[in-house]
């Protein structure tokens, strides 16, 4: 749907044409052959503020293309407008490129406000509900990445329960488990975090590294 695509980057400025055309219409001929002008026009800016570019971000991130998903964020200007599931997105996305670029404390930060908007009930709760796994185990490993061992369990068991989207992440989660219980020296418990990690099967070179490494130690831990 590249048409759809095509009005989301250009629709503040389509509706600010409709608007103008409207205008004019509204002067030749008076309010109501320009109505339809003005709701096409209010509807495209109203999308722009409140729905914002988000669509052509997963279109960028899909390709990989961080500089072009960042030039995305960037050009929502006025992220409060948008309603909560879009501002919830958009937050945890500033806090997947702040960690591409190993800037951590802005992506606790950004990552924390993501949060925070999935609370409350309701249609919208439903929604974001989704995405809380996936965000609290980007918590979870941020205190990881600060040697938060304490805050990163808390997190991850709190990603677990809320529940992951697919195998990828669910190996992560009981792999970064299984490390803190290493660090705990915990070896009964490492193990079994470790099979768990191992029976989701994950295929992300990252992951597969990673089990491969800490494969080396298992086998010689008490326990």
């Amino acid at each position: 749907m590249k048409w759809l695509n095509v009005i989301i980057k250009y629709r503040p400025w389509l509706g600010i044409l409709f608007l103008a055309i409207a205008i004019f219409v509204n002067y030749k001929a008076g309010f109501w052959p320009s109505f339809i002008l003005y709701l096409i026009g209010v509807i495209l800016l109203a999308g722009h503020f409140l729905f914002g570019p988000m669509r052509l971000i997963q279109e960028y991130i899909e390709n990989g293309d961080l500089e072009g998903a960042k030039k995305i964020i960037a050009s929502i200007k006025f992220p409060g407008l948008l309603i909560k599931p879009v501002r919830s997105v958009y937050y945890t996305i500033k806090g997947n490129l702040d960690m591409a670029e190993q800037n951590f404390d802005s992506a606790e930060t950004n990552l924390k406000k993501s949060q925070n908007l999935m609370g409350g009930g309701g249609l919208l709760s439903g929604q974001l509900k989704q995405a809380e796994g996936a965000n609290k185990l980007q918590l979870g490993m941020l205190a990881m990445q600060k040697g938060n061992m304490k805050e990163a369990e808390s997190y991850i068991r709190q990603a677990i329960r809320a529940g992951l989207p697919d195998s990828e992440n669910n190996a992560a989660a009981y792999l970064q488990l299984c490390s803190i219980m290493m660090n705990k020296r915990e070896f009964r418990a490492a193990k079994q975090y470790f099979a768990k990690a191992k029976s989701y099967k994950p295929t992300t070179p990252q992951i597969v590294d990673q089990i491969k490494q800490v494969e080396k130690y298992i086998a010689r831990m008490p326990g």
